[in-house]
């Protein structure tokens, strides 16, 4: 290898050593005002950027295939790649050319990859940006998982590898780190980058060392994880990868947190796509959940109410902390103050977390200013709140006067956006800075005004005072005048008719005003370092009331949205069921242009399982979907879309609901149900919400209706689970007559002239009518269709095809047998009326006699 290194230039080999230690990262290699990338890495960039490649000069007798970006305008390109999935090396020079003998000394500053991003320009403003890390053991998995651009770092351990896709897909990290050898068939998310690092990276005892080092604590008991070696590998493994990155301690993340399954209600990745909490069936953020009510002022409210919303707490008390804040601010409107006040701060979240990683803007100083200065009004507000959470939210959020303090007199009002430009420290923060950046900037005048003195000095009214880039500043006098100049003046040049002086005041001005920009730019950056490092020693209390206006402000959200959309307080009752009146389902209700039906709906432990009935369209999949929102909102702590809800203790909601190949996984429609299905029956509780919808409809009609019918019999007797249970078999009605916790609702249509009419009002008993030729007329069939299906239905009516016993199971004759024609039938096609006489008439009445008795 260094004989192969040495056949090239130096600088080549200087970028091949750098090149060697990251082979699987895209080396961004800063040369002048350029990055450059060099052989594969600039063949892969030219294509994925599409920036033009070249091959200029030559390496051990080749030319190099070369390609680059100004440095000025990186951040877009490096944003592009880092969306594609891929990590890129950023290389600097860290050397002064004008003292380096040969190549400048460059080093690597920062790794970006996916996952461990804090740059502005590469993150999603709402939305978290996590990292997370997998250690497996025995069937047990720790996992770990940090959200760097905002310091949260938690971990979580998985008792179940089935338990992993609950997790993964509510965090939805952009990267996951593993170590070598890791089954990857565990992990299904196919949205992120898969590190893969040694084993060692995650050995216990300097996990332990690595984390107990960063919280400064002598062991890690007090996180709660000492006895969870799992949690400890994959949360030190996840530490240094993140330090390894961004090339820093990371000071933002100052502890660790315990997640534990049991402290929230769960949402496997089913439930989470059907009921479209952040993300929609598309993939996009509209018409779900979130989308009605982020009413949020700031980012981080943002982030926080989708975190919020994807992990639903358990813990009744902090339920009641939040809508008791909720009621309070919501009297007179408090909650409008307040977001008017949310409104003048910005994303200080992220913005500190930069301070401490020495990389924050000017920008970020002046909106954490900013946000600081609105803090003592924000407090006045809620003096008069004393709810146990107002009490705790008053406690977080803190002025910290003496940082805003610091900042406004050290940074302007509208600074650059990047210190390198200069002009960010204020006038009158520094003297040194102030007086180097005077004689930048006054240096005509000062020579103006030393011309003036020196000529009344000696009375030479042709001498004057100038300036060239070879010998620098001068004092020039006429060949004639060489003998009055005063005894200071030293001669620096001798022209045809004039001579060149410089006196000791001169040459003080010279070394100043020849470096003053530069020494000011340096002094300038040298000020604002001092000015992260003073601010990063009260990072703590500042991440604190960042957090502390975050949650403040989904409360508001909170409170705003129940006024404006008509919600209403939830009651938590430790009694088994859900009761409500007037339910809705808040976003189907935004979008639609006719007024929303609301529905009751009525569960306890003598109701345990609903049999919804009811015409395509009818809205028995909203009707279902509703219920789970509504339990979901009032375990955030929000109102709820409904006049009353009532929810008892609920662990889990499932959801088995509309249908779709998983091609990937080589799954047809019919297995991706049936997975779904099996999932729920052995994983639901009693205290599970269920929502199950056309079961058994991918495969024949018998074997169909034969699952439907005994998922539901053991829902409703082995499980006792709170089940929704939506079908087209009409069959399944006649459950409630055998199952004592079972009962039949449905939802009415009607018909009007040819037209379907949808009432949207479920009612108790089973429906009359499943309206599907309707629904296809109005889907735009063709009449003709319409026609043939009807006549076709007519004749299936008219046929005993399903039928029914009171032995808990549905008889069907089966539907692909082979009917041949009955032979008094076909006996029949060929008799000829028109040809037989009378007495034939009455053999063959006996002859068809017989034939009826045949089959």
């Amino acid at each position: 290898m260094s004989r192969d290194i040495e056949q090239h230039t130096p600088m080549m080999q200087q970028y091949l050593k750098i090149k060697a230690e990251h082979p699987k990262q895209i080396v961004f290699y800063r040369m002048g005002d350029f990055y450059e990338l060099f052989f594969d890495d600039a063949r892969e960039a030219a294509q994925l950027l599409d920036i033009t490649l070249t091959a200029r000069g030559k390496t051990a007798g080749k030319p190099i295939p070369m390609a680059g970006v100004p440095y000025h305008a990186a951040e877009g390109y490096l944003a592009k790649l880092v969306k594609m999935g891929r990590s890129v090396v950023i290389c600097e020079q860290v050397g002064d050319p004008a003292t380096s003998k040969g190549p400048v000394e460059r080093k690597v500053t920062r790794v970006l990859t996916p996952g461990t991003l804090s740059d502005e320009a590469f993150l999603s403003e709402r939305n978290d940006n996590r990292v997370c890390a997998l250690v497996a053991h025995e069937g047990a998995i720790g996992l770990a998982h940090m959200e760097v651009s905002s310091g949260h770092f938690a971990v979580i351990m998985i008792e179940h590898p089935q338990q992993l896709d609950t997790e993964l897909f509510r965090l939805k990290p952009a990267e996951i780190l593993i170590p070598e050898g890791f089954d990857r068939h565990l992990i299904t998310t196919d949205n992120s980058a898969i590190q893969e690092t040694p084993v060692w990276h995650f050995d216990l005892e300097t996990c332990q060392r690595l984390l107990c080092t960063q919280f400064r604590v002598k062991d890690l008991s007090g996180f709660g994880i000492q006895h969870l070696p799992l949690c400890v590998k994959a949360a030190g493994a996840l530490l240094q990868f993140a330090q390894e990155t961004q090339r820093n301690q990371l000071p933002q993340i100052r502890g660790i947190s315990l997640e534990s399954t049991d402290d929230s209600l769960i949402l496997d990745p089913t439930a989470r796509r059907n009921l479209e909490i952040d993300e929609n069936l598309r993939g996009d953020e509209v018409y779900t959940l979130a989308w009605v009510l982020d009413q949020t002022k700031t980012a981080m409210g943002s982030r926080t109410l989708k975190r919020w919303l994807n992990r639903p707490l358990r813990n009744v008390q902090q339920i009641q902390q939040r809508l008791d804040f909720i009621d309070q601010i919501s009297q007179s409107y408090l909650y409008e103050n307040i977001q008017e006040a949310l409104k003048k701060i910005s994303d200080i979240e992220r913005s500190l977390t930069r301070v401490g990683m020495g990389s924050a803007r000017p920008r970020d100083l002046t909106r954490i200013a900013e946000a600081l200065q609105q803090v003592p009004h924000i407090q006045e507000l809620l003096k008069d709140q004393n709810s146990s959470l107002a009490n705790t939210l008053k406690l977080e959020i803190q002025p910290h006067t003496d940082i805003e303090q610091l900042i406004s007199h050290a940074i302007i009002e509208n600074p650059p956006l990047l210190v390198r430009d200069g002009g960010v420290i204020a006038t009158g923060y520094d003297e040194e800075l102030d007086e180097l950046r005077a004689m930048s900037e006054n240096a005509g005048s000062f020579l103006l005004q030393l011309e003036q003195t020196e000529r009344q000095k000696t009375g030479l009214s042709s001498l004057k005072v100038g300036y060239n880039r070879i010998h620098g500043y001068y004092i020039e006098v006429s060949k004639g005048a060489q003998f009055e100049v005063p005894a200071e003046y030293t001669r620096r040049q001798t022209l045809k008719n004039a001579e060149r002086y410089i006196t000791p005041e001169l040459k003080a001005f010279e070394d100043k005003a020849l470096s003053a920009k530069s020494r000011a730019l340096s002094r300038e950056k040298r000020l604002y370092e001092e000015l992260l490092q003073t601010i990063a020693t009260s990072l703590a209390g500042l991440q604190q009331t960042a957090r502390g206006l975050a949650a403040l402000d989904v409360l508001c959200c909170f409170a705003e949205r129940s006024e404006t959309l008509n919600l209403s307080r939830p009651e938590l009752s430790q009694q088994p069921g859900i009761s409500i009146k007037g339910g809705r389902h808040l976003v189907v209700e935004q979008i639609t242009d006719i007024p929303f039906v609301p529905n009751d709906i009525d569960l306890h432990e003598q109701r345990r399982l609903l049999v919804i009935t009811g015409p395509n369209m009818g809205g028995k999949s909203t009707y279902m979907r509703q219920v789970a929102h509504i339990v979901l909102l009032a375990h955030c702590g929000c109102c709820v879309p409904a006049s009353s809800a009532v929810i008892g203790p609920v662990d889990r909601i499932f959801t088995r609901m509309g249908s779709s190949d998983d091609i990937a996984s080589g799954r047809s429609t019919f297995m991706v149900e049936m997975t779904e299905t099996a999932n729920i029956l052995h994983n639901a509780t009693s205290n599970s919400l269920i929502l199950m919808d056309e079961i058994g409809r991918g495969t024949s009609t018998f074997d169909g209706l034969s699952l439907a019918w005994a998922a539901a019999e053991y829902l409703a007797t082995e499980v006792k689970s709170m089940t929704l249970f939506a079908t087209h078999y009409f069959e399944m009605t006649e459950l409630p007559d055998t199952l004592p916790y079972c009962t039949n609702v449905h939802l009415d249509a009607t018909e009007h002239k040819d037209e379907i009419i949808f009432m949207h009002k479920v009612q108790e008993g089973p429906a009359s009518r499943s309206f599907g030729l309707q629904v296809a007329q109005l889907a735009g069939v063709p009449g003709l269709v319409i026609s043939n299906a009807k006549s076709k239905l007519e004749v299936l009516e008219n046929k005993d095809v399903v039928t029914t016993t009171r032995s808990n199971a549905p008889v069907q004759n089966d539907l692909f047998a082979s009917y041949s024609d009955h032979p008094a039938l076909s006996f029949v096609e060929t008799i000829q009326p028109d040809n037989i006489s009378p007495r034939e008439a009455l053999d063959i009445l006996y002859r068809i006699k017989a034939l009826t008795k045949e089959k």
